[in-house]
């Protein structure tokens, strides 16, 4: 599976219309996570999206990037793994 990154989410968005308005434009979708702030619970504005197509994570990139979703303009790359991060005790 390939793991897209979204930033600029509207904070209205919920995983189910992330899903949707990924799948508009003609991929399949996995699982949606928008990532929330650990104090409030509110939506921190970006998240991950796992698509099913492996061979088309650039295609994504390419067709979501600077499209409009609830009136902001989406960044979309690659996600990158996490390895040696280390949290703030």
């Amino acid at each position: 599976m390939s793991k897209l990154f979204l930033g600029n989410i509207p904070n209205s968005f919920s995983d189910s219309d992330i899903a949707q308005w990924v799948e508009s434009f003609g991929f399949s979708v996995v699982s949606v996570g928008i990532i929330k702030d650990r104090a409030t619970g509110a939506p921190r504005g970006f998240g991950f999206v796992r698509l099913s197509e492996e061979g088309r994570l650039a295609e994504a990139v390419r067709l979501l990037h600077g499209e409009l979703m609830g009136g902001r303009i989406i960044t979309a790359n690659e996600a990158n793994p996490l390895t040696g991060i280390r949290r703030a005790s």
